[in-house]
């Protein structure tokens, strides 16, 4: 387990290059960021301005040309070996010819759990995210929101510290979203995870954090960190307050300003 005195993720100068056909294409420039134990962090900014990137960055599939990031104190590489993290991707990803329970059971299976513990360990993921019962159907018999919830409960199935979520809730209509949001507050607030999730919504990012991680365009730097003073339990109708509408016009105006960089 983490230090919960310590940083989960930090970075320090990451710098990220792209080469291709076109010449160099710069996606991260100067990221300064601390994440600790518990917090969930929303990473917002235009499209290109590189939230994926930097996800991916702290999930070991991107590699930084320059300065440093660390995981649990180790690199990502062996942050990703020790697995520390789990990683949502924007489409749920599940294999329609498995079950969902055999979908949530496919990175067990990777990793070599026995069958015994691999059936435990479904069935309890499949309760933490409201699908008990559900184990038996195949991903074209569930709902969007559904699917992208089984997505959640396979990335969870080996208890990893830290969950990437890389805009799950895109794709849904607004009702889904919100049911959707308030379900992954719930096992936030169960699990003690530390979770990092990309957006592209103001109202999503507010809602769901304790830190919201403004970013300019590309080059993609950080040009304000919130601290959210909202509590950690949040029904929906908090969205109606004025603390709530306060924080989402500072991000707001922590996106125009990210438009002023050079």
């Amino acid at each position: 387990m983490t230090d919960p005195a310590g940083p989960v993720v930090e970075a320090r100068g990451v710098d990220l290059t792209f080469q291709t056909a076109d010449g160099p294409v710069h996606a991260l420039k100067g990221v300064d960021l601390t994440i600790n134990q518990g917090d969930f962090v929303s990473f917002i900014g235009p499209s290109g301005c590189g939230k994926t990137t930097l996800l991916r960055t702290i999930a070991a599939l991107e590699t930084p040309t320059g300065g440093g990031l660390t995981v649990n104190g180790m690199t990502p590489d062996e942050a990703r070996k020790a697995r520390a993290y789990g990683y949502v991707f924007q489409a749920p990803g599940l294999y329609p010819w498995r079950t969902i329970a055999q979908n949530i059971a496919l990175p067990l299976e990777i990793m070599g759990f026995s069958k015994a513990d691999r059936a435990e360990r479904v069935q309890r993921v499949l309760e933490l995210v409201d699908l008990g019962g559900f184990g038996g159907k195949y991903p074209w018999q569930l709902s969007g929101g559904m699917q992208q919830r089984a997505s959640i409960a396979r990335a969870l199935s080996f208890d990893a510290d830290i969950l990437l979520m890389d805009e799950p809730f895109g794709a849904l209509d607004e009702i889904v979203r919100d049911r959707l949001n308030e379900a992954l507050l719930d096992l936030w607030a169960r699990t003690g995870k530390t979770i990092g999730f990309v957006t592209h919504s103001i109202p999503e990012a507010v809602y769901l954090s304790t830190k919201i991680v403004v970013m300019s365009p590309r080059p993609g730097r950080i040009t304000k960190v919130i601290d959210s003073p909202l509590p950690r339990v949040r029904p929906l109708e908090i969205r109606d307050s004025q603390e709530f509408i306060a924080i989402a016009h500072e991000v707001r105006e922590g996106l125009r300003e990210g438009h002023s960089y050079d």
